[in-house]
């Protein structure tokens, strides 16, 4: 089902503002202590920003986060401040069109340079990481677990935040080793904590989830849930009525994107190849159903 939407911004175009950085996805502004997150609707895989759009991908990934935010507050405080173009400042306002649905403003702080992951399936870089050892990021599972079988509980599995090319698994130890014992104890707790929060919270809206990775940074010795949340760009969303562990499972997410480009030949170098109508199409409907989903709304 398609909405009347059909809106793509690849490139923010801010003139005046102060760029901060621009990543796969998102540009970030600078505005004082604040800054400003626009999520464009560039899409990556395999380490790289291809060559088409998703439309509308950028409001999802906004407007879910932004639930998130909210619905996660009482676990853990974010960066976020408002997302009301009303509340922004005057210097912003020429930009609404590129702004609204796909923009809030945050405060600064200071990234934990740790992706934290929580698993609670089998699957993606965690299942062949068991195929191989019998482990992921060296905890040790019982033998004989499927693909996409549910863990006998959720995990914590940290990896390096990488500036550039693929995040790499660590062990909890190597990750104590760059942040601190208590630091990373914490992180722990939360990430574990908040994956099991909106587990349930999909499960009762019809959808699984098999993993994903947050974000913390710190502000005056704060920690605070920063970056995006609970995303199809961030976490593997499962349907639960279809759910058959054993194989690999149809996602609400960008995996379908990965299977096309491993079908299509090409060898994961640059340039990154278009994507072709079909799958663009297919991949935003994934991501609005997700969105519809897990908020019970229309993207707006």
């Amino acid at each position: 089902m398609s909405t009347a939407l059909e809106s793509s911004l690849r490139e923010t175009q801010l003139t005046g503002l102060k760029l901060f950085s621009r990543g796969k996805v998102r540009d970030l502004y600078e505005l004082g202590d604040r800054l400003l997150i626009v999520a464009t609707d560039r899409i990556s895989a395999f380490d790289f920003v291809l060559a088409s759009e998703i439309p509308d991908k950028g409001r999802v990934l906004n407007q879910l986060s932004l639930f998130w935010f909210e619905t996660l507050r009482d676990v853990v405080p974010s960066h976020f401040l408002t997302a009301s173009l009303a509340d922004y400042p005057a210097e912003l306002h020429p930009f609404q069109n590129q702004l609204r649905g796909r923009s809030m403003l945050v405060v600064k702080a200071r990234p934990v340079r740790v992706e934290c992951v929580a698993r609670g399936y089998l699957a993606g870089s965690g299942w062949k990481d068991y195929q191989q050892t019998g482990r992921i990021c060296g905890i040790p599972l019982p033998a004989g677990r499927r693909e996409s079988e549910a863990l006998p509980e959720p995990i914590f599995t940290p990896a390096t935040k990488a500036t550039s090319g693929h995040d790499v698994n660590i062990s909890f130890d190597e990750m104590v080793s760059g942040v601190g014992g208590p630091l990373a104890e914490q992180l722990r707790t939360l990430t574990l904590a908040l994956y099991q929060r909106a587990a349930e919270i999909a499960r009762a809206r019809g959808l699984l989830i098999a993993d994903t990775k947050f974000e913390f940074g710190l502000r005056d010795d704060r920690l605070l849930l920063i970056d995006e949340v609970l995303t199809p760009d961030s976490s593997r969303f499962w349907a639960a009525d279809t759910y058959c562990p054993g194989q690999p499972q149809p996602a609400f997410d960008k995996q379908f994107v990965r299977d096309y480009l491993e079908r299509s030949g090409w060898n994961k170098q640059p340039p990154a190849p278009p994507l072709p109508p079909e799958v663009i199409q297919a991949t935003r409907e994934r991501y609005l159903e997700a969105y519809r989903r897990l908020t019970g709304k229309e993207l707006t």
